[in-house]
């Protein structure tokens, strides 16, 4: 089972850019999609079901051209699951899941911290997150939350960590919360197979950043612990390029 998950940063550009004819190259069985910026009708779900897709699930934002999340899939799943049930989250459009017999996947667009106001809202959402997760893998505990958490998790992850440190995304309360959030259950699927730096998953349009390759990694499909016998391979994909961010993969047997 191959799943992927993208930061799109709008869909709709996205497909402008070739997004379907990559997909159908990609050909992931489910694909997590964030920042969709569009509502259904807005978006050419014929063309999504040609591309190999006939299930689809979009969770926009009540806010026209902003945030939102979705899931492609190959294989009908048991269930779908839109939002958190925790209203601020939802409406924003921050959170689906599809279940299957086995396991879950969840697309997740964690919010970023870009002044303060924001960042007391992305603590805020954290801690709440980590709240409906703990109870969440209760019932299912075969999850895997594949999304952009705005976060890089250690130095290895950005270009640099020196002049950064003080940057919503790599601020030492937000990397310990990433920690955190993995201790209690979580895999990075990445890391798990790939100790390697200047492997990132966002670049700055400014100043030749992805060019120079001068990214983040704040990209993540986070497998819980029960599915780490299961993992087959992780990589990140930046040869995709419809977006700021590029795309993260992961297998499961």
């Amino acid at each position: 089972m191959k799943i992927i998950s993208y930061n799109v940063n709008g869909i709709r550009a996205a497909i402008l850019k070739g997004f379907l004819d990559w997909l159908q190259q990609a050909n992931p069985d489910i694909i997590c999609l964030q920042e969709i910026k569009a509502t259904e009708d807005q978006i050419p779900l014929l063309d999504v079901e040609l591309s190999g897709y006939p299930y689809h699930y979009w969770f926009p934002a009540q806010k026209k051209g902003y945030s939102g999340v979705a899931i492609l899939s190959k294989v009908k799943p048991n269930n779908v699951v839109f939002g958190t049930g925790i209203e601020y989250m939802d409406f924003e459009g921050r959170n689906i899941r599809v279940d299957f017999d086995d396991f879950s996947v969840m697309s997740l667009y964690l919010p970023s911290g870009t002044n303060m106001d924001r960042l007391d809202h992305k603590f805020k959402y954290m801690d709440d997150f980590q709240d409906y997760i703990d109870k969440l893998k209760i019932d299912i505990p075969n999850l895997i939350i594949c999304g952009d958490y705005n976060i890089c998790h250690e130095a290895i992850d950005i270009h640099d960590p020196i002049r950064n440190k003080t940057v919503s995304g790599f601020l030492p309360e937000e990397r310990a919360w990433l920690d955190g959030f993995m201790k209690r259950g979580f895999i990075d699927t990445f890391r798990f197979f790939n100790k390697e730096p200047h492997n990132y998953s966002w670049w700055s349009y400014r100043a030749g950043a992805r060019a120079n390759n001068k990214g983040w990694r704040i990209d993540y499909c986070l497998a819980s612990e029960p599915l780490r016998k299961r993992l087959r391979r992780a990589v990140i994909l930046p040869e995709a390029k419809h977006s700021d961010h590029c795309p993260v993969l992961v297998e499961i047997e």
